[in-house]
């Protein structure tokens, strides 16, 4: 699949996972990750929004060296704790980091406001009003900028610079300046009055003091931070939601007696009990009972599915219904739980080409936002405007130049849109998989279940002249019930519907051809018409006629007599989803144009195209064929989609641009591809490629308007029309505009 994603090399056989403290800003995890991949055979990626590195490394390497590389950049690295399991209970959440946040950004606003009103209203300023600013925001920049001057000095010991070193910088020299005027200037002058102003107003410097502008921007950006820092857990509630669904305990039979034991204790083949209004504990095989299964965690459908022995269950679904005594098949993280958790996560935890654009961006915005600082300072001395003026512009260029959004713009669009496709049933493996939904214009479709049920139903029964519709359904569900073919099984099941059924003596399976049995006293035969036709039994016209109607509509034609004569036609096929039509129509109108692609003969793949819309059908087609199909597609310079849910369509779905599994179908065919849809409907790959293209110019519109911020404020704050409050103010709304653009994706609503 062709992909912009950053590949482990083939050198690089082992991966882990390293949880990174200290990070501020995009630029850190730049910096991080560019550190790793300066090692040998090291090939890393380091997302600041989830605080995580993946890194694939050789052998030559170890964790512990990884980890140390991590320190010596100035950052901390751990090993994160081991996946929870299906139904155990999740690893603490990191809320100190954020309490502690809110803590510093309480205390400095309640510090701040009184310094902004005092420099604000000039009728309150009392005699000794300016050290009384000096008290309160002494705190606010020592103690409540600590975290922006520490990660500041640390990138500074390691000769880097980074938006950390800007907010330090700017609030820094706004209080030194001030403290230099208070105690070596004219400020500290009892019965000092400092006007506001939005304006610069040159002056010697001598008696005026920014202990607002360092206060304000330190609460300012503390405030953006955490806003940030609260979006990032909430955009990952997904993932933990996902984690708490399964059940705690399990009642398992032990020498038929019933023992109450923690889910993770449940071993493959351990029998259990799920008794009504109970979770299932985990993925197993249905033993004994019958019940209805509240499956909406996982497929979003709201009516319960009916299972009864043989069918399987998922861990977390609900019983609805009797009691089940289930047969253990997946347990801890191999269950589809685990599965679906460990999909949001690295999804999380990728990287689109957009967000490796952003983070280069970070790495060399810093340093010419210092170099225009300079700059600024420098020509504003120069043009006799006075130190005041200079010093003002510049440090208002250090705080504008912050480029916090920038850094945000990817990461928390990725979070959102991620988890809710995760809540949706839609689960996206990795970011770059959002820059292929743009490019598809080709959707290739498996027929076998995924535009159709991929099981054969009754669809019809027609019955000879002067039969009765009604008995010639029940006689041939009755002999059909003996037999475990599924076109019988369908058959026995549309009859079953209709009412009970007589039982069957003397049955016997021709092998082939149909079957035989009695039947209340009659010799039935059910079959193809030469199974009839080789026993003697009349076929009129009027039955041969239909046969012949059935197979030009793609139907299987099975045939039902008694006494010397054919009775009737039931017709059979594997039956479109209710929604596929919909969802054809839904794909078209995306830009899409559909392909039918399936094994089957010509005329049931017309027939089935005919009915859900589609105009271009590839049929007969070898399941290892079904690659060369899209690599042709490709060649003829369509981007391809491809949906399907068989082993046949593993293939395929690794070789299209953008692979997309139905979560009913097979575990190779979910590896396979880039997307799982947990429901098996066709409206889900509607509601993920809509989704992936939402996320996608979620992430543009950040990335547009944080840059845009950045170059049009950037020359207001060096000509001096921007004070340093009011650049920290938009600055910090910049960063909160940026995460709640990207929780608008929450909103997304699946197609109707």
């Amino acid at each position: 699949m062709t992909t912009t994603s950053k590949q482990p090399l083939p050198m690089a056989p082992n991966q882990i996972e390293l949880a990174i403290g200290g990070m501020t800003c995009a630029s850190c995890a730049a910096r991080i990750e560019k550190k790793l991949n300066r090692m040998p055979g090291v090939t890393a990626t380091v997302n600041y929004a989830t605080e995580k590195a993946t890194v694939a490394y050789a052998d030559e390497v170890t964790p512990g060296d990884l980890i140390a590389t991590v320190e010596k950049t100035g950052y901390t690295a751990v090993v994160p704790r081991p996946p929870v399991p299906a139904g155990g209970e999740p690893a603490a959440e990191p809320v100190d980091e954020l309490r502690g946040l809110r803590t510093r950004l309480w205390a400095s606003i309640v510090l701040t406001v009184p310094v902004i009103v005092l420099a604000m209203v000039p009728a309150w300023q009392f005699t000794y009003w300016q050290w009384l600013s000096l008290t309160l925001a002494a705190p606010v920049v020592v103690w409540g900028g600590l975290p922006f001057h520490r990660a500041a000095w640390v990138n500074l010991r390691h000769g880097a610079a980074t938006m950390d070193t800007l907010v330090s910088l700017g609030t820094l020299a706004a209080f030194g300046w001030s403290v230099w005027a208070l105690f070596l200037g004219t400020a500290g002058t009892p019965g000092m009055t400092h006007p506001f102003s939005f304006d610069i107003v040159r002056g010697d410097g001598a008696g005026n003091i920014y202990l607002e502008a360092a206060a304000g921007v330190t609460t300012f950006i503390l405030a953006g931070r955490y806003f940030e820092a609260r979006s990032k857990r909430t955009a990952g509630a997904a993932l933990r939601a996902l984690l708490k669904l399964g059940a705690k305990d399990v009642a398992v039979l032990r020498n038929g007696v019933e023992t109450r034991v923690p889910v993770d204790q449940l071993a493959v083949g351990d029998r259990f009990v799920v008794r009504p209004g109970e979770k299932v504990a985990t993925d197993g095989v249905v033993e004994e009972g019958t019940s209805a299964v509240d499956a909406s965690m996982l497929t979003g459908e709201s009516v319960p599915v009916e299972v009864a022995p043989g069918d399987t269950v998922v861990g977390a679904t609900v019983n609805a219904g009797g009691r089940l005594v289930v047969r253990a098949t997946r347990v801890g993280g191999d269950t589809q739980l685990a599965q679906m958790a460990r999909l949001v996560e690295a999804a999380q935890t990728g990287k689109a080409a957009v967000q490796r654009l952003a983070d280069r961006i970070s790495g060399v915005f810093v340093p010419i936002v210092i170099a225009l600082a300079a700059g600024t300072l420098g020509w504003w001395l120069g043009s006799g405007a006075g130190p005041t003026a200079a010093f003002t512009a510049a440090v208002a260029v250090l705080i504008i130049g912050c480029p916090c959004a920038l850094g945000l713009a990817t990461p928390t669009a990725l979070l959102v849109g991620t988890g809710r496709g995760a809540q949706l049933g839609i689960l996206i493996k990795g970011p770059e998989v959002l820059e292929s939904t743009r490019r598809v214009d080709t959707v290739v479709l498996d027929k076998t279940g995924t535009v159709t049920t991929g099981r054969m139903t009754l669809v019809d029964v027609l019955p000879a002249t002067g039969e009765d519709r009604a008995e010639v359904l029940r006689i041939a569900g009755a002999l059909e019930s003996a037999s475990e073919h599924p076109i019988a099984r369908a058959v026995a099941a549309g009859a079953a519907e209709a009412g009970g059924l007589p039982p069957v003596a003397g049955f016997a399976n021709l092998e082939g051809l149909g079957v035989s049995g009695s039947v209340e006293g009659r010799e039935v035969l059910v079959g193809r018409p030469r199974l009839l036709r080789e026993r003697g039994l009349v076929v009129p016209e009027e039955i041969a006629a239909a046969v012949t109607a059935a197979e030009a509509q793609g139907r299987t034609a099975v045939l039902v007599g008694w006494d010397g004569r054919a009775r009737g036609v039931l017709a059979v096929a594997d039956v479109v989803k209710p929604t596929s039509a919909t969802a054809v129509a839904r794909l078209r109108d995306l830009g899409l144009t559909p392909v039918l692609l399936t094994g089957d003969n010509e005329t049931v793949a017309r027939a089935v195209a005919a009915e859900v819309g589609i105009d271009e059908v590839i049929a007969e087609v070898l399941p290892a064929d079904k690659a060369a199909v899209v690599q042709r597609l490709q060649r003829d310079g369509r981007v391809v989609a491809m949906v399907g849910d068989g082993i046949n369509d593993a293939a395929a779905l690794a070789q299209a641009d953008l692979g997309l599994a139905m979560g009913t179908g097979t575990d190779v065919a979910i590896e396979a591809s880039d997307l799982t849809l947990v429901r098996g409907d066709l409206t889900a790959a509607v509601d993920a490629i809509r989704l992936s293209r939402r996320t996608l110019a979620i992430i543009k519109g950040n990335l547009f308007w944080a840059f845009a911020y950045n170059v049009a404020a950037l020359p207001l704050a060096a000509a001096g029309l921007l004070n340093p409050m009011i650049a920290g103010a938009a600055m910090a709304f910049s960063s909160v505009f940026v995460v709640a653009n990207s929780l608008r994706l929450r909103g997304f609503r699946p197609v109707g």
